[in-house]
């Protein structure tokens, strides 16, 4: 019995906000479970509630999180030094929205990079056809943006 809504993966009646347990994300990942755990030591932004028996419970960010991290590793080539440069150089969410191809808003802080400040809009969907000043400008930010993931992968 499935249940699909707008926001993802719902299943034998869970609620959007239900915990799950790491065999549920494991196959909504399509991952064995002992990559979620090494990933665990790798990444300390994965921080899942842990129960009687180390029984692990990931909260619906935390199964966000993984995802981001399974799409920047196999879909885009990322190495795990990959990964933790850009939580470290944009920040956890900037990371996620632009690895999950979001547009980040504009009040979720990043943290600098030491040579040239990250924008706070981090956006890099595929570039449309726009035709006032600010709509270019963005575009340009997205270019940017682009530049800077490119970069951060040759690092």
């Amino acid at each position: 019995m499935d249940q699909t809504s707008s926001a993802g993966h719902h299943r034998g009646g869970k609620g959007r906000e239900a915990f799950r347990t790491i065999s549920e994300v494991a196959e909504h990942l399509d991952l064995p479970q002992h990559v979620l755990r090494f990933w665990e030591s790798k990444f300390s932004q994965i921080k899942p509630l842990k129960r009687g028996g180390n029984r692990r419970y990931y909260r619906p960010d935390d199964v966000t999180l993984l995802t981001a991290i399974k799409k920047l590793l196999h879909a885009d080539g990322y190495t795990i030094r990959g990964v933790q440069k850009l939580f470290k150089a944009q920040g956890v969410r900037a990371t996620i929205n632009l690895a999950l191809d979001e547009t980040l808003p504009v009040n979720v802080p990043t943290e600098p990079e030491t040579n040239n400040a990250m924008s706070d809009e981090v956006n890099v969907e595929p570039l449309v056809e726009q035709t006032d000043s600010a709509s270019q400008t963005s575009k340009l930010a997205n270019v940017i943006n682009r530049l800077k993931l490119l970069r951060s992968r040759l690092d």
